[in-house]
């Protein structure tokens, strides 16, 4: 991993998150260095340090995919106009945001080519050719790949108009087999962000104003930020028969029958970065869960003399090395153009989980110092150094998660009356638990007057001990319980 030198500018002052929560958060980017605006609008360019975490994210979500009995495949960038239109609601609910390329080769284009805003379109026309007999079922890929989504207001990695993502899309032949698919990611999916991203999200159902153009059910997930605003953290689509059917993916049945296909999509991207930092980073810059911090250990020797030099760095070789065979990230920082103070600095903004410091007289007492970036430090001897700074990690990693989680059951009110609604969203906002009705109305009113939108219908395990009987919002019996908040 690639260090600044003294003479590379970075951010040294962030605005606190109760000044300024967007100002705080595009200063915790920059200060890591983890993107930066492109000369084109609306597109970053995510920085060596801001691509490690994703390729930590990509590497463990991808061995759990893989792990399900998915494959992974390619498929184009690019889609023919004519493709995208063929599923109407699809194409309705993505109109706004779609690019298209009209000249290629010095010449205009016979038909235009979409710029790849989601891939069911290219994907059902191939499976429509590689998909015969009930044999050929079920299909599980999955591709890792970029989209384009044509975004008026972009923030960093939160909503940009290029973004990397993967996004998985299957087919069965019964519509319990697409269904249960959809269900088993969206559980892969909280599991994932909750044990390597401590990222504690609400799992549910979209309302139909809420859900994916062209699906029958969108389920998906949603993490309560510091700023209590809701973030979307993935989506899982039962998609039914409908793109199927607009694409000609049919099969003979086992009776010898014929049927279009049932089918599923789904995805998460680089936004889960924007959740990361917004869950757990404090005024002092970024603060990385463990398992996908790029560096997990910063070791700082600590020296005067040319002497103490070299047996400060000695001995920090050989942590480095303990620690390595552990299987950890680790840095040694031999820089002799910063002081131990602006390392430190440094460090702490890249929200390395873990800084050991070494100088002369923790080697007179045969001892390192270990410092943590969500706070504390302490010695420990230099022969347990493995053992304690792995101790510390799996600590962080579950403080951290645990922390959220707190933060978000403090943050919600159930059973909320419409007063009680009225004043939550207007002051310090969070999740909202209520009575809702169903009437596409009733939401539409809420969102007018609140700017509060139902995130999701919770699963049962996030439901409320008592189950509300009448709409939060117009007092008509309640046909389900609903969270509501601002979102981004």
């Amino acid at each position: 991993m690639s260090k600044k030198t003294e003479n590379q500018s970075f951010v040294t002052e962030i605005t606190p998150r109760s000044q300024d929560f967007s100002k705080w958060y595009l200063d915790v980017v920059r200060r890591a260095e983890l993107a930066d605006y492109s000369p084109v609008k609306g597109c970053m360019v995510i920085r060596p340090y801001g691509y490690a975490i994703w390729e930590l994210i990509q590497a463990a979500l991808d061995r759990r995919i893989k792990a399900s009995g998915h494959v992974n495949a390619y498929f184009p960038l690019f889609i023919p106009e004519s493709l995208l239109n063929k599923e109407a609601e699809h194409v309705e609910g993505f109109a706004p945001q779609v690019a298209y390329v009209t000249h290629g080769g010095g010449e205009e284009l016979e038909e235009k080519l979409v710029v790849r805003p989601t891939s069911e379109a290219i994907i059902g026309t191939m499976y429509a050719k590689w998909v015969q007999s009930w044999r050929d079922l079920p299909i599980l890929i999955n591709q890792w790949a970029n989209v384009v989504r044509w975004e008026m207001r972009t923030r960093l990695f939160l909503r940009t108009t290029e973004f990397l993502w993967q996004e998985g899309h299957t087919a069965h032949a019964t519509s319990e087999e697409a269904e249960a698919e959809a269900r088993l990611i969206l559980g892969l999916y909280r599991r994932f962000q909750e044990e390597w991203l401590a990222l504690p999200v609400l799992t549910g159902l979209k309302t139909d104003s809420e859900r994916f153009a062209g699906a029958v059910r969108t389920y998906a997930l949603e993490g309560l930020m510091q700023d209590n605003k809701a973030m979307q953290a993935g989506t899982s689509h039962f998609l039914g028969q409908n793109f199927a059917k607009a694409f000609g993916v049919q099969f003979q049945t086992a009776a010898g029958g014929l049927d279009h296909v049932w089918s599923t999509s789904w995805g998460v991207s680089t936004r889960l970065i924007g959740g990361l930092i917004m869950t757990h980073s404090d005024d002092n810059g970024l603060i990385a869960p463990p398992k996908v911090a790029p560096v997990q250990v910063a070791i700082v020797p600590i020296w005067k003399t040319d002497d103490e030099r070299a047996q400060v760095s000695g001995v920090g070789s050989q942590v480095k090395a303990d620690l390595e065979k552990a299987g950890l990230r680790v840095e040694l920082d031999l820089r002799d153009t910063m002081k131990p103070g602006a390392k430190y600095f440094e460090w702490e903004g890249l929200g390395v989980p873990v800084r050991l410091e070494i100088g002369p007289r923790d080697l007179a007492s045969g001892q390192v110092v270990l410092a943590r970036r969500t706070g504390g430090k302490a010695p420990v001897a230099l022969q347990s150094a493995v053992g304690a700074v792995t101790a510390a990690l799996d600590e962080i990693q579950a403080s951290l998660l645990a922390a959220a989680r707190e933060r978000r059951e403090q943050n919600s009110i159930r059973g909320a009356t419409k007063a009680q609604f009225l004043e939550f969203i207007k002051g310090s906002g969070g999740f909202a638990y209520g009575g809702f009705c169903g009437q596409p109305s009733c939401e539409a009113e809420i969102k007018e007057q609140t700017n509060a939108t139902i995130r999701v219908l919770p699963d049962p395990e996030f439901r409320s001990k008592e189950v509300p009987k009448r709409c939060m919002w117009c007092d008509a019996p309640s046909i389900a319980e609903a969270v509501w908040a601002q979102a981004y």
